[in-house]
């Protein structure tokens, strides 16, 4: 049997769907303290993710023990798994335990075809007929949750989430597109959690502990705008901050 080909596996590149924690600061304490907050106030929210530390926003100059980062994100149950840095940062951020990764593979779509200068004139837009809504949010699937969720109850959903009845304290609910509650909300509720900024949160009687859209949290320690607490409420995320507005159902 020839030794030079063989079926039994293959190495191929390929893009990886994770996690990025991009880093905005080098004050490493001033990191560690923001995701220890982030990480008391939902614990589960990132367990077991593949993550990929980004460095590009740091200035070039900037530098980051990643180590010591690398050992505080699996303290938290993340597993950080390769680095995003810019060309200048590459001989420090080398030095880490994690591989460097191509920056053209791990950035969004959109933040590749903004980087990449066009040289011509960009083609058309399509007619009105030809536009089509993107099919891939179409094919998530929905969860329904036609039952209350008792303290310590947890469920995720890969597209949106509906549940029909209260989310008690200690209760969390989280989806990767948008979270309807037809109930009181007083546990936990995050959308967005793949880093989807046009996700929100909708339920008719808010009183959380926690809600968060893309990373972006607020807790029951932090003051309500006025008029939400009780009453039907959606929660939509500017730039990075959450809105939390009366919702009409009239």
């Amino acid at each position: 049997m020839s030794r030079s080909k063989t079926t039994l596996f293959e190495l191929r590149s390929g893009a990886i769907d994770a996690v990025h924690l991009v880093v905005k600061t080098p004050d490493f304490a001033a990191l560690t303290e923001a995701l220890q907050q982030r990480f008391d106030a939902a614990p589960e929210f990132f367990s077991g993710e593949a993550v990929a530390i980004d460095l590009r926003r740091l200035a070039e100059d900037a530098t980051l023990p990643l180590d010591a980062l690398i050992a505080l994100l699996r303290r938290f149950n993340m597993r950080p798994f390769g680095v995003v840095a810019q060309a200048a940062q590459h001989d420090w951020a080398a030095a880490s335990d994690l591989p460097l990764l191509d920056s053209r593979d791990t950035r969004k779509p959109a933040e590749n075809a903004e980087a990449a200068a066009p040289s011509q004139q960009p083609p058309a837009p399509p007619t009105p007929a030809a536009a089509a809504p993107e099919p891939v949010a179409a094919m998530l699937p929905t969860v329904l949750i036609d039952r209350p969720l008792r303290s310590g109850q947890r469920v995720y959903s890969q597209g949106d989430l509906i549940v029909q009845g209260v989310v008690s304290h200690g209760a969390e609910v989280m989806a990767e597109g948008h979270v309807h509650i037809y109930g009181a909300l007083r546990g936990r509720a995050l959308a967005g959690a793949r880093g989807n900024t046009g996700a929100r949160i909708f339920c008719t009687s808010f009183e959380p502990e926690l809600v968060a859209i893309a990373g972006i949290y607020r807790t029951a320690e932090q003051e309500l705008p006025a008029g939400v607490r009780g009453q039907p409420t959606t929660v939509r995320l500017q730039g990075e901050q959450l809105l939390i507005e009366p919702l009409a159902l009239k």
